[in-house]
């Protein structure tokens, strides 16, 4: 299946990234290096990379918990189950892409900054999640709540900390641009495939037929 596939791409090469840094050097998204010496390979790569054992847990747990559910359950019901397979990896895919664009034209020129990570495709999978199944009960920072509600906090938070950090000397090592941008496009992925999801998501949050 292509979420297992993924995720065991993901933690092996993130572990042998950990002890053989300059492979990890090579495949992370280095803006600098995309632009100046033309490894467009980096868009991809990037995102099967992790920095540490924490950030490595946290995003394969959220791709095994709702890429697993729209693999397995929602895109065969909604396309059917070889389609399904093949939009599943278009959003992936597309949402690493999506993710990265903002950072990419930020940073182009500066051989200072670099990133890695899948958190954004993973925002992508998990938003697209919450469309289809808003009322499904998911944990923020240990809190059950509601997705739509999950997805509005988690997007609000995204953009504050992108405006905090524009304005201001703060930084976190995050890019919460990726977080928000890749939400989008799992929200914009979904309803250009399924217009029919947007009354769908708003009967359900909204009690409105």
């Amino acid at each position: 299946m292509i979420t297992y596939t993924f995720l065991a791409i993901i933690v092996g090469l993130s572990i042998y990234c950990f002890n053989v840094r300059n492979v990890m050097s090579k495949y992370l998204f280095h803006q600098y290096s995309l632009n100046h010496n033309k490894e467009h390979y980096r868009f991809l790569t990037h995102a099967f990379i992790h920095g540490d054992f924490i950030h490595l847990a946290f995003n394969c747990l959220a791709l095994y918990s709702f890429g697993l559910a729209l693999e397995e359950h929602f895109f065969p019901i909604l396309f059917g189950e070889k389609l399904g397979k093949v939009y599943y990896l278009i959003m992936f895919t597309g949402g690493i892409y999506a993710a990265s664009f903002t950072e990419y034209f930020r940073n182009k020129n500066n051989p200072d900054y670099s990133s890695l990570g899948a958190s954004g495709a993973i925002s992508s999978i998990m938003f697209c999640y919450i469309m289809v199944s808003p009322l499904s009960n998911i944990s923020l920072f240990f809190f059950p709540m509601q997705g739509w509600i999950a997805g509005i906090l988690l997007l609000g938070v995204s953009y504050y900390l992108i405006r905090r950090k524009k304005t201001t000397d703060y930084s976190d090592n995050i890019s919460h641009e990726s977080h928000f941008w890749g939400a989008l496009f799992g929200v914009a992925f979904i309803l250009v495939l399924k217009p029919a999801l947007l009354k769908h998501f708003v009967s359900q949050v909204f009690g409105i037929n």
